[in-house]
């Protein structure tokens, strides 16, 4: 059976991409991150080459103090795709996919809802799991004073509140209850 070129880089993308995410300050944001979002999408059925190309670059860059992780981490993997030989649409495919996990505008393809809705598969975790994730979240953002981390946290976690829907795909819906109790009860706890 001949693979895709996709599918020939996804082994490699995970040899280039594993070092980024066990750099020190990534409690959340490392490896098993990507595998949970990997297998997010795997055990729905969706999970293609490209998206898991995507998640395997969407984090690379993470600095709590920036504000352009999502860039910085399209940019690095984009040139890393180029040293691969990829084809300029997969390029812009897996770039538009990074970009998308900004969470700051909705998804515009069904890739980049499945991947926003993977990458935020968390939120709708057991309470365990959730607590875990916030607590991690929180070490990576030691720098923070109490207070301002306290603000701040709430801001980013009433703004998936204030969405219609945190997940907007069918596969991820099961999801939505969940996610909701957890976020509700992380801004009553801050």
């Amino acid at each position: 059976m001949n693979q895709t070129p996709e599918i020939d880089l996804i082994a490699e993308a995970e040899a280039f991409a594993l070092p980024h995410y066990a750099e020190a300050g990534r409690s959340y944001h490392n490896a098993a991150h990507i595998r949970a979002t990997l297998h997010a999408l795997d055990s729905r059925g969706v999970l293609t080459p490209a998206l898991a190309l995507a998640v395997w670059g969407h984090d690379l860059i993470y600095d709590a103090r920036a504000g352009d992780n999502e860039e910085r981490s399209a940019e690095v993997f984009d040139e890393w795709l180029v040293s691969q030989n990829a084809s300029a649409d997969l390029r812009g495919e897996i770039r538009a996919l990074i970009l998308a996990t900004k969470h700051n505008v909705p998804p515009v393809t069904r890739a980049e809802a499945l991947l926003v809705d993977a990458d935020l598969a968390i939120l709708g975790a057991s309470a365990a799991d959730f607590a875990a994730y916030d607590a991690a979240i929180r070490r990576e953002y030691a720098h923070v004073p109490a207070l301002l981390y306290r603000v701040g946290r709430k801001k980013v976690l009433r703004g998936f509140l204030d969405r219609g829907q945190i997940y907007t795909t069918p596969e991820f819906a099961e999801l939505e209850q969940q996610a909701r109790w957890n976020l509700t009860g992380a801004v009553g706890r801050l």
